[in-house]
């Protein structure tokens, strides 16, 4: 019996580089080699697949369009079989010992400096197959080609800088790539193991995928077709899939484009945020594909961080498959996706909101805290994201919401000021004092009820040049009476009470703006809200965060009337009664921080007015 004659190779210097990289910085995780492997068998079928187009003379052509994988614990191996086209010996040394593609360079040097450029050098062999060496000892590719006369090749290499190749027989069409696994790599042999990787990585990949004669991938990727091909039914269960959860999705948004980045998109906002459940912060839950390969199942810089609570994917051929996650972070084309997705994803929510108010009310009353949270922190998007916001109003109705675009198409004319009012509840706001002079003026204000609204219309500070002013704040363009205007008696009176209440008050003068009360606070600070500072010392415990507050007194009230004749009665009481009315005030507008300091005063008015 002839022996075939052994042939004995080196590997190019820049394949040695190569695997270099990819053994030791490319990849962060060894399982990434299964991936890599079933990814360019799925594109040895493509290829065959489009060949069969054109090409009638094939060499198996019965042979089906699949991808089997097979384990064995007892030879500790793992090996790869495609049906696709093969490889002849030219091709062998040229795919899997030398880098022939153009680029190669520049992607050595931006690998080696953490970069992402470079292109992406995966083809039927590439950088992929390298990865393999991370968990083997040796590594055999027996591949046949898909012409009628091609040879049967066996290509063998332990990663040690030489590869041979000898000639072989009874190969079926396609590639065979067995991998014998190192010691501390057994576990890739393990059936189990591989079959969450191929799940987790390849449930997509679009030919059968078999492990030990068992098909793993049953779910089609529903994102790349056509939206008028696939019915509600089948978004659901695809959803469902994704997720792992049992709910219908609220909203999906499926579209495709090619500029200016190639991606097909299918994102789903769920039924409920679990967030606002109490179950904690929630991961990004939009994984990113490359031509139905799973690259990151929870890619960190694909979305804004407010957008987490989206559902789906993200699958873009401009995604390099062999970029790993740590490079992926900083990768421009990342930066694009994320930049295109967000502005569709905010137009998809403005056609809602137009199109069904309603549905997007409930949206808006489960997941509006994220779109306040881009507002805050998303510079980018900001002014998009701004016509998204939703509040009560003091023209609505419990539970009915306005935008700023309702809010401004209302305004009374000569108005040049948004107004709104923070509160615990619609309730209290509606009440208190900061609302009589709205009410009576018919002025519509708009009602905010937590911290981070607080902060969201801080940091707008005006919408289409009409400046966003709270309610309680001394700077707003109303009806206000100057201290020059008031009486003699006024005056005094007002002097009197600011020496009473000393460096509790920052000013005491008489108001336009009562109606009903006798007295009330407002906050002095043109720079932060009273609401703001709470934040603020909340989370810095030795900031100075004293309230610069103005008590404004309605002069034709009853209780400001009789103080007047009071204080000159008794001075004493009549100083306890402007104490208990500036904490009633502060009460009132919610900047009272300690109640329970009025306790001891109000027992001794009851007990002065007890005794008669």
């Amino acid at each position: 019996m002839t022996k075939e004659k052994t042939e004995k190779h080196e590997f190019q210097a820049e394949v040695r580089r190569l695997m270099d990289i990819v053994i030791n910085s490319l990849y962060t995780d060894k399982e990434i080699f299964i991936r890599e492997l079933v990814s360019n068998a799925s594109d040895a079928l493509e290829k065959l697949r489009y060949i069969q187009l054109t090409d009638k003379e094939i060499y198996d052509e019965a042979l089906p369009l699949e991808i089997e994988i097979s384990t064995s614990s007892e030879d500790s191996t793992i090996t790869f079989t495609d049906y696709g086209v093969g490889m002849s010996r030219k091709e062998l040394v040229e795919n899997l010992g030398t880098i022939a593609r153009s680029g190669s360079r520049s992607f050595f040097e931006a690998m080696e400096k953490g970069g992402t450029e470079g292109g992406d050098l995966i083809g039927q062999f590439g950088v992929g197959f390298y990865s393999s060496f991370m968990v083997a000892d040796s590594v055999e590719v027996v591949t046949r080609g898909y012409r009628k006369n091609s040879e049967h090749l066996i290509w063998r290499s332990g990663g040690d800088g030489v590869f041979e190749i000898t000639k072989g027989k009874g190969h079926r069409r396609g590639t065979k790539v067995v991998v014998s696994l190192r010691e501390d790599t057994k576990e890739y042999s393990d059936p189990d193991v591989i079959r969450d990787i191929l799940r987790k990585y390849s449930a997509f990949v679009p030919f059968p995928l078999k492990l030990n004669g068992k098909q793993i991938n049953t779910t089609e990727a529903v994102w790349l077709r056509s939206k008028s091909e696939i019915t509600d039914q089948e978004y659901g269960g695809f959803y469902r899939f994704q997720t792992n959860s049992f709910d219908e999705p609220r909203y999906r948004l499926h579209f495709s484009s090619e500029a200016p980045i190639d991606m097909n998109v299918l994102l789903f906002v769920p039924e409920d945020n679990m967030e606002r459940l109490g179950f904690g912060r929630v991961d990004s839950g939009v994984s990113l594909y490359s031509r139905r390969v799973l690259i990151d199942a929870s890619p960190k810089n694909l979305l804004p961080e407010w957008a987490r609570f989206l559902k789906g994917v993200v699958d873009s051929a401009d995604i390099p498959l062999n970029i790993s996650r740590e490079t992926m972070q900083d990768s421009s084309l990342v930066k694009k996706l994320n930049s295109a997705i967000t502005k569709r994803f905010i137009k998809f929510l403005e056609q809602s909101s137009a199109d069904d108010p309603q549905s997007y009310g409930d949206f808006y009353g489960k997941f509006g805290f994220f779109i306040k949270e881009g507002v805050a922190s998303d510079f980018e998007h900001r002014e998009q994201l701004r016509g998204l916001l939703r509040f009560e109003s003091s023209r609505r109705g419990e539970g009915e919401l306005v935008s700023f675009e309702d809010y401004l198409s209302g305004m009374g004319e000569g108005q040049e000021e948004i107004y709104y009012l923070f509160g615990s509840a619609r309730e209290t706001l509606e009440n208190g004092p900061h609302m009589e002079f709205f009410r009576s003026e018919d002025i519509e204000v708009l009602f905010i009820y937590e911290p981070i609204d607080e902060f969201v219309m801080s940091t707008l500070g005006e919408y289409e040049e009409k400046k966003i002013v709270s309610a309680d704040s001394v700077d707003i363009g109303v009806a206000d009476r100057d201290a020059e205007s008031s009486s003699e008696e006024e005056k005094s009176l007002c002097g009197w009470m600011k020496e009473v209440l000393g460096e509790r008050v920052g000013d005491v003068r008489m108001s336009r703006r009562l109606v009903e009360s006798p007295a009330a606070a407002f906050n002095s600070d043109s720079t932060m809200t009273q609401g703001m500072k709470r934040i603020m010392k909340n989370i810095s415990a030795g900031a100075d965060m004293r309230s610069v507050v103005r008590l404004e007194i309605n002069g034709d009230h009853a209780l400001i009337k009789n103080l007047v004749s009071m204080r000159e009665k008794d001075g004493e009481f009549a100083a306890i009664i402007v104490e208990q009315l500036f904490d009633n005030a502060l009460l009132a507008a919610g900047y009272m921080e300690n109640p329970g300091s009025m306790v001891g005063r109000i027992n001794r008015l009851l007990e002065r007015l007890s005794s008669g």
